[in-house]
C-alpha cells in the first residue's frame, strides 16, 4: 500500500459496506499471519480462548487454532468470513467465525484470555473508540491480554480512515483497567510495498 495505491479506506464509495473492502484482495490480506503476531505466538504470549477482532480472512484466528487454542474471529465483512471458513476447512483447523461488530463486544456474552487486533483499533476514534475499549474491558477477564498491531505516527503520508497512533493516545485509551506491558515499534506487512507500514505492537494486561 503506497500513497499512490488506491485503497478502499480512502474511497467513500467503496467503504459503505464492509464487504466492499474485500471485493478484491486488500493490501493487508497477505495470506499469512503478520510476523509481529507470529513472533508473539512463538514466544507463548497467545494463550487460552482467543478472539481475533476485525479478523478479515482469518489468518490470526487460524494461527491460534494451529496452536491448539479455542479461536474465534469476528468481522463485519461476510465475504471475508466466508474466505476464512474455507481456509479453516482447507487447513484442517477448527476456528469459529462470526459476523459481529467489534464496537459491541459485550453483546457476545463471552470472555477471552487473549484478544488479537491487527489493524482495527487504528480506524476508530471518538465514540467508536470509546465503545470498542469499553467492550474490551468486559470481554477480557483480569489477567487476560490485548495484543494490538496498529499504524504508527512514524509512518509518513495520509491514509484515509486510518488514524496514525501515538504512544500517548494508546496510553490514554487504555488508562482505565489495563497495565501497559509494552509499546514497541513494529511493521505491518502489506502486499503493495516490500517495506510494509510502520506500526506499534502493543501488549496490555487486564487488571
Amino acid at each position: 500500500m503506497a500513497d499512490s495505491t488506491p485503497h478502499p479506506h480512502n474511497d467513500p464509495e467503496t467503504s459503505r459496506r464492509p464487504e466492499d473492502l474485500y471485493a478484491s484482495r486488500p493490501p493487508w490480506d497477505i495470506g499469512r499471519p503478520q510476523p509481529a503476531f507470529l513472533g508473539l505466538a512463538h514466544a507463548g504470549a497467545i494463550k487460552g480462548r482467543v478472539l481475533d477482532v476485525g479478523c478479515g480472512t482469518g489468518e490470526h484466528a487460524l494461527m491460534a487454532a494451529g496452536l491448539g487454542l479455542d479461536a474465534t474471529g469476528i468481522d463485519l465483512a461476510s465475504n471475508a468470513l466466508h474466505t476464512a471458513e474455507n481456509k479453516a476447512l482447507e487447513r484442517g483447523r477448527k476456528a469459529r467465525f462470526l459476523r459481529h461488530d467489534a464496537r459491541q463486544l459485550a453483546d457476545l456474552g463471552e470472555q477471552f484470555d487473549t484478544v488479537l487486533d491487527c489493524g482495527l483499533f487504528h480506524i476508530f476514534d471518538g465514540d467508536d473508540r470509546a465503545a470498542y475499549v469499553d467492550g474490551l474491558r468486559l470481554a477480557v477477564p483480569p489477567g487476560g491480554r490485548y495484543l494490538m498491531l496498529g499504524f504508527s505516527d512514524r509512518q509518513p503520508g495520509e491514509w484515509g480512515r486510518v488514524h496514525k497512533l501515538t504512544r500517548e493516545e494508546i496510553e490514554a485509551a487504555f488508562a482505565d483497567g489495563w497495565r501497559i506491558d509494552s509499546i514497541e515499534p513494529a511493521t505491518i506487512d502489506i502486499t503493495t510495498t516490500p517495506d510494509g507500514i510502520q506500526a506499534w505492537l502493543v501488549a496490555l494486561t487486564r487488571i
